[in-house]
């Protein structure tokens, strides 16, 4: 058995993300401006950035993604002797949090506000103190190549099959984890198409104004949902990485794209900033008044990210008003008026379903036992209030549809306004459903992407249209 010293990298390595991107995302979070800070910083080295960025941001050791299978294998070597050293280009206090949090390392070496221990630096600083090839190495990139030409045996972890020819080129190869698949079904999770079908909503103000045979509005709503199905994606990219803490802390969300480091927090930086620009480029080709309100739902969305969610209620009347907007951008697009009535419908029926979100969450962390939801405004205890306020919120949307349907505007548009009548027994049974559903532990995080699979919702929704159609051309027969 080797009594050499086993050396393990950090950040790719030991953990499936890198503290330096995930500093500057904290910072980004609790103060937005001192990011302007960092170019200073990086032009006196990097090692005074990542200084900085430790002191002036704090995390929580316990939820990083841990690649798990190497952790368990350093556990076993230590049982068996072997010593092992922390050494990262992390600074010296993230490394050493990291450290006592696990129990498993004998000592740390780290970055130090002067030097950058990365490269040719960490792999002089493992020579003058172990001496050639007097260690073994766990490393995951290119810059680790240098200090692999001086360790005696490599630990290939989270690398390319190109990257592990050129290690075993510098030394023999002891053991090799493999890298996390990245494709694209992990990116369709991360840009999250499968809640693209709620833009769909961009065609509810053409198709209640009984539009539905102009062509003219159905190509500038087919350009309009891709534009905004492209920004709703970045935006969740871009929530995704400044919510990592609170989602790693979630049973489900923890095993997000970012969360689970699965993709690298600088990939989801670019994407988030190319599907951003390729929206506005697509909305501009939209025209009329739409490209205004998709940048005005792309504000909202940011402050949302930012700041709003954690502010309870008002989270949840952000979310009922980004649900609301994707019928005003649909409007804008098709060129159409919007209706008092199908703003105020909207307004309170996507209220009901913020609340179903964020009660269906108050029990998700009742059930793993913590008072306060991570990230949030609300106490565990909140969830009963939080569900009444839902279900009045959706009772006063049917309220809504049933002035609505005694109103002139349902003369003029309908054929046959009685029978129209019928979708309000059919919305009080949805919303009486989906809010038992919730209570029952049936919904997941996103009532709207429930319905769509949710067999009972879809056979209410199609009910809901055969109304409204026989009520808009008359009874067949």
């Amino acid at each position: 058995m080797s009594v050499l010293p086993l050396v393990i990298d950090l950040d790719g390595t030991l953990i499936r993300s890198d503290m330096l991107a995930e500093s500057a995302l904290r910072m980004l979070r609790a103060a937005p401006f001192d990011i302007l800070k960092i170019p200073a910083w990086l032009l006196r080295g990097k090692a005074v950035l990542k200084r900085h960025l430790a002191l002036q941001t704090d995390f929580d050791p316990r939820f990083l993604p841990y690649n798990r299978d190497l952790l368990d294998w350093l556990k076993q070597q230590r049982a068996l002797g072997r010593k092992l050293i922390l050494c990262t280009a992390s600074d010296l206090s993230i490394a050493t949090t990291i450290s006592q949090h696990l129990g498993v390392f004998d000592d740390v070496m780290a970055s130090d506000g002067t030097t950058n221990l990365a490269g040719s630096h960490k792999a002089q600083a493992l020579e003058q103190r172990f001496g050639r090839a007097g260690f073994d190495y766990a490393g995951n990139a290119p810059a680790d190549l240098p200090v692999w030409q001086r360790a005696r045996r490599a630990i290939v972890v989270n690398a390319s099959a190109a990257l592990a020819t050129q290690v075993s080129a510098c030394c023999e190869i002891e053991q090799v984890f493999p890298t996390l698949t990245l494709n694209g079904a992990v990116w369709r999770r991360a840009l999250r198409i499968h809640q693209w079908p709620k833009n769909l909503l961009l065609f509810v103000p053409m198709l209640a104004a009984h539009h539905i045979a102009n062509p003219g509005m159905w190509s500038a709503l087919i350009l309009a949902f891709v534009s905004f199905s492209l920004c709703a994606s970045s935006v969740y990219i871009a929530n995704d990485l400044l919510d990592l803490d609170s989602d790693r802390q979630h049973p489900r969300k923890c095993n997000r794209p970012f969360a689970s480091g699965a993709i690298q927090i600088w990939m989801g930086g670019a994407a988030s900033l190319g599907l951003i620009l390729l929206s506005l480029l697509l909305a501009h080709q939209v025209g009329g008044a739409f490209l205004p309100w998709l940048g005005f739902y792309f504000s909202v969305t940011c402050a949302y990210s930012c700041w709003l969610k954690r502010l309870m209620l008002v989270d949840c009347l952000t979310l009922a008003v980004l649900y609301t907007l994707r019928i005003v951008s649909g409007a804008a697009a098709a060129g159409t008026v919007l209706s008092f009535w199908l703003l105020a419908f909207a307004i309170f029926i996507f209220l009901s379903l913020a609340f179903v979100k964020r009660y269906v969450e108050l029990q998700v962390q009742a059930l793993n036992g913590v008072e306060k939801a991570p990230g949030r405004g609300y106490f565990v205890a909140d969830a009963p209030i939080v569900q009444m306020l839902g279900i009045n919120a959706g009772y006063a949307a049917v309220l809504v549809l049933a002035l609505y349907l005694n109103s002139d505007t349902v003369i003029h548009l309908y054929r046959s306004p009685e029978v129209v009548w019928g979708a309000v027994p059919v919305m009080l049974f949805w919303v009486s459903w989906i809010w038992i559903q919730a209570h029952r532990g049936k919904v997941h995080d996103d009532p709207l992407i429930f319905a769509i699979t949710d067999k009972t919702s879809l056979l209410v929704g199609v009910l809901f249209v055969v109304i409204l159609t026989i009520g808009a051309v008359g009874w067949p027969w």
